[in-house]
């Protein structure tokens, strides 16, 4: 082939190529460009701990951050009912209680005398508890009770009362344990209205749970959570009234970060048909985003899904997962269905200390040492996936040092580590064939 032929098809094949060629140049550049922005991202991340790159998932995730101006740890009932039943005899404005079970015993009958003292001196004083929650008590409050309490002044009524048939009922449960004094204080986490905080229970002997109150801004996202349900209550509940609030009345302003006493607080709360993974979505990403230590105790750590996922990728990076669960607890099938999942946690690395006191109701986790969440979630479907739930993830190192000195405390005082033959003696065949039986209903658990 002549000179003048070979040049004349190396042009050809380059005109007829051309969109090939400047296709390819363009995918060269562009991934230059990926990688560049790859980079580029991973150096601005190097510089963040687990607590700036929680923020900023939960920022994506459309969480607001409050301020929170005190914010104090109340380790057992005896400390909560107290403190939470001297800040009620100071009320001056109006009172919002909002629990998924007030049980008609002798706390709940202090608490109601002191309402219906502050209704008398003007307080407007409202109560909303779960329908159902109210049916499981022990001590259901009669609807004789009910109509006292409205007689002297106070607002009460049930949230989606249990009706003819009454599976249309059980799935959105309102799982709140709420209390804003004048808008100034709020408290919650787990525990409900009932003496057994103080004197346990026959089954489980002490029932052992936490609280937290708080105050600063923080405290109007939950008083605008309390009025949202309260919307929600039928139309012929008294709370549908003239003493109704203002919907736009209390409405909480979210506001940019900043460190106050030490950190911002951020606001979760499980809508069933707005936010429904939200409580998944909060818990993996402060878990994914852990360097050193994750602790968390939850009652019924029926885990699965995303959040199973998430430890197990924390314990892959080498991350230290505490976790602390009941020995005993108020369910059937809970301890047997509990034991499988941390015992597949033991096998990948985690160290799990089972609380012999009594019942571990409480609802908390930290993360390396630098923030917190206390609130009413379990690690089961019912809360992961049905209930309405709220969560505070506390930014403050000084919060979580508290907690975690809780924890060590128990872990030295009243825990058992779980090992191979430790799982053994506890779950024998019986309990773990029954355990693998109930796995396949834990998400109705």
């Amino acid at each position: 082939m002549k000179f003048g032929t070979k040049v004349q098809n190396y042009f050809q094949f380059i005109i007829l190529n051309s969109q090939f060629l400047c296709t390819f140049a363009a995918m060269i550049c562009k991934r230059h460009l990926l990688f560049v922005l790859i980079l580029l991202n991973c150096l601005l991340a190097m510089g963040e701990n687990a607590a700036e790159r929680t923020k900023r998932d939960f920022q994506r995730l459309g969480l607001s951050f409050y301020e929170c101006h005190d914010v104090r740890i109340l380790p057992t009932g005896e400390i909560k009912f107290r403190d939470l039943f001297q800040t009620v005899e100071q009320a001056r404005k109006y009172i919002l209680m909002d629990y998924f079970k007030f049980q008609q015993d002798s706390i709940c009958g202090a608490l109601l005398d002191i309402l219906r003292r502050k209704a008398r001196e003007g307080v407007k004083v409202y109560i909303l508890f779960d329908s159902f929650g109210n049916h499981d008590s022990d001590y259901p409050l009669s609807d004789t009770l009910q109509a006292s309490i409205r007689r002297s002044g106070v607002e009460i009524a049930a949230f989606d009362p249990l009706r003819f048939p009454w599976i249309n009922h059980l799935m959105h449960r309102d799982h709140h344990k709420i209390a804003v004094i004048d808008g100034e204080v709020v408290y919650t986490g787990g525990m409900n209205v009932a003496d057994y905080y103080l004197h346990g229970k026959p089954k489980v002997g002490k029932w052992r749970d936490m609280h937290i109150r708080m105050s600063g801004s923080i405290v109007m996202a939950y008083e605008e959570l309390f009025w949202k349900m309260w919307r929600k209550t039928p139309s012929n509940s008294p709370l549908k009234g003239e003493n109704q609030r203002s919907a736009t009345e209390g409405k909480a302003n979210s506001l940019p970060l900043r460190e106050g006493w030490g950190g911002s607080v951020a606001f979760a709360s499980r809508w069933p048909r707005e936010t429904p993974r939200i409580m998944r979505q909060t818990y993996c990403a402060a878990i994914d985003n852990a360097e050193h230590l994750v602790q968390i105790v939850n009652p019924y750590a029926m885990i699965f899904g995303e959040v199973r996922a998430s430890l197990r990728r924390a314990l892959e990076r080498g991350v230290k997962v505490q976790f602390m669960v009941s020995t005993k607890s108020d369910g059937l099938a809970n301890d047997d269905v509990i034991g499988l999942e941390m015992r597949k946690l033991m096998k990948r690395g985690a160290e799990v200390w089972y609380y012999n006191d009594g019942f571990h109701h409480s609802k908390v986790m930290m993360i390396d040492s630098q923030f917190c969440t206390v609130g009413t979630t379990n690690l089961d479907a019912r809360s992961l996936c049905f209930d309405y739930e709220v969560n505070a993830f506390i930014f403050d190192p000084a919060t979580t040092a508290a907690l975690q000195q809780v924890f060590d405390d128990d872990v030295a005082n009243h825990c058992t580590l779980l090992t191979p033959e430790v799982f053994r003696q506890r779950f024998p065949l019986k309990r773990r064939i029954r355990a693998r039986i109930f796995t396949l209903a834990k998400r109705f658990m």
